[in-house]
């Protein structure tokens, strides 16, 4: 399966994100370039196994840009930096399980929790996945869709608040509760209603 992956992801075409042929863009920034370069570094020091990319790209056509070519790590444990922080770039680590019950463990062994992905064909997975993954956004047999309609935004130390949808307009409100007694005695005040 891992091969089927990794010869999914050489067909990704990297190039100028204003080209609607472009799938993977540049990195925002030039430090973040550098981190996620450093990352794939870490993660060859600790064993993983580099089963693609892991550098910028060779094309001249896009030399001169914050690129990393999409990267995918083998050999991934659970204790390794890129199994348990936020790379913020184009790098995948497999991490194989047995059944349903370790990957739910192994996806919110993390304290963060943007996203996560689920692919199945089975249903009942489909719908049992996403009710127990700890993430703010779970895609099940896709990954990336948005909306400005749909919140977004991340569990436990992968952010605060949501972006998008009714859910964003809320950050901006303050709420009150207001009780009012319309009768004409005095209620005790220390009786709780």
């Amino acid at each position: 399966m891992t091969e089927k992956l990794v010869a999914f992801a050489r067909t990704a075409r990297i190039g100028d994100p204003l080209d609607p042929e472009t799938q993977v863009g540049p990195i925002t920034t030039e430090p973040q370039r550098r981190k996620v370069l450093d990352y794939i570094d870490i993660a060859r020091n600790e064993g993983a196994s580099q089963l693609l990319g892991g550098k910028a790209p060779d094309d001249p056509a896009i030399a001169s840009g914050w690129f990393v070519e999409p990267t995918i790590f083998g050999n991934v444990a659970q204790s390794m930096r890129i199994a348990r922080e936020e790379v913020f770039g184009p790098v995948l680590s497999v991490i194989p399980f047995e059944d349903e019950e370790e990957a739910i463990a192994i996806a919110n062994d993390s304290i963060y929790g943007l996203a996560a992905g689920v692919w199945t064909q089975d249903l009942g997975r489909a719908i049992r996945m996403p009710e127990r993954l700890e993430a703010g956004s779970v895609w099940v047999n896709m990954y990336r869709a948005t909306s400005y309609l749909s919140p977004f935004g991340g569990y436990k130390q992968s952010g605060f608040g949501r972006e998008n949808g009714r859910t964003a307009i809320d950050e901006y409100l303050q709420e009150k509760s207001v009780w009012i007694d319309a009768g004409n005695s005095i209620p005790a005040p220390f009786v709780q209603r």
